[in-house]
């Protein structure tokens, strides 16, 4: 029989497409080694806040205001401590924490039992967000008792006076969005429109209400400065779009971070300072801030 012989024949090897692969993988690792640098770099955001009809004592108050901590494997104690010596460095008048400091319930209360002392001449306050909230008896009590054994105001819809000479300062905070029962309208009929009010919740979720809500005189214009966390300002965005659902807010990718005016009030959407599902944050910077309140002439 006759026999066949088969050639094998080498493959030529495309190196331009092997190039482009090694180019695409290299260039998603240095995206991936960026975005977890980036958590690691919590820089202090800086404004000075022009208000029109601030009242003289107010003038140069300073303001700092945190959110979105979230303590746990990728945020350790020791990160706690030097965002807490950051804060300390700020020379702060009040300092604001705007929720979500761990990972539950139990593990938010241990934040405020190991937290360092928190410095600031006027008072130190926190709202609670959804990661802190449950439904067990008692949680919610043993959270704003550890808030207090650390010297820190817990605002469970309500209402802290400050006062400054002849002015006052009316800190508020309700409950949360999503786990809590926030009661915007009891917060607001408890202040008048001439008082200097700052509202801080964890949600911006909560701004229709605040809209919607009437102070003591039945006014819409019942507050100054609103203070909100939770979206972590997308935390992993591409290209407008983050693939965080539970990050977005109802009113859309407008209220996801930064500074805007609404109802003649400041507001501030904060990036926060830790992250959730992942160790990674892609042009969202973490971030404290720091708050100087001026009169605009």
């Amino acid at each position: 029989m006759p026999r066949y012989h088969y050639r094998y024949r080498r493959r030529k090897v495309n190196l331009a497409k092997v190039f482009k692969g090694i180019i695409a993988v290299l260039a998603v690792a240095a995206v991936v080694v960026l975005a977890f640098a980036s958590t690691l770099m919590v820089k202090v955001a800086s404004t000075e806040l022009r208000i029109a009809d601030l009242p003289d004592n107010l003038k140069n108050l300073r303001i700092v205001f945190l959110s979105d901590i979230h303590q746990g494997p990728w945020f350790s104690q020791k990160r706690v401590d030097s965002v807490i010596n950051q804060v300390n460095g700020l020379s702060a008048d009040i300092v604001i924490f705007g929720g979500d400091y761990a990972q539950d319930a139990a593990s938010a209360a241990a934040f405020f039992r190991n937290l360092p002392d928190v410095n600031a001449r006027l008072g130190v306050y926190a709202v609670v967000g959804d990661k802190d909230r449950s439904d067990e008896e008692g949680s919610l009590a043993l959270l704003l008792s550890e808030m207090k054994n650390r010297g820190i105001t817990g605002l469970v819809n309500s209402v802290a006076p400050i006062k400054l000479g002849k002015t006052y300062v009316y800190v508020t905070g309700v409950d949360d969005y999503l786990m809590g029962y926030p009661k915007v309208d009891k917060v607001a009929e408890q202040v008048h429109e001439e008082d200097f009010v700052i509202f801080a919740g964890h949600s911006p979720n909560l701004l229709p209400a605040m809209q919607d809500a009437r102070d003591a005189t039945g006014n819409t214009h019942w507050y100054d400065m609103a203070l909100f966390g939770h979206t972590h300002g997308g935390q992993i965005n591409l290209f407008g779009y983050t693939p965080f659902r539970r990050l977005r807010t109802q009113m859309g990718s407008h209220y996801r971070s930064g500074w805007l005016l609404e109802n003649r009030a400041q507001i501030l959407i904060s990036n926060g300072v830790g992250t959730e599902y992942v160790p990674l944050r892609l042009f969202a910077s973490p971030q404290i801030h720091l708050i100087v309140l001026k009169k605009d002439s």
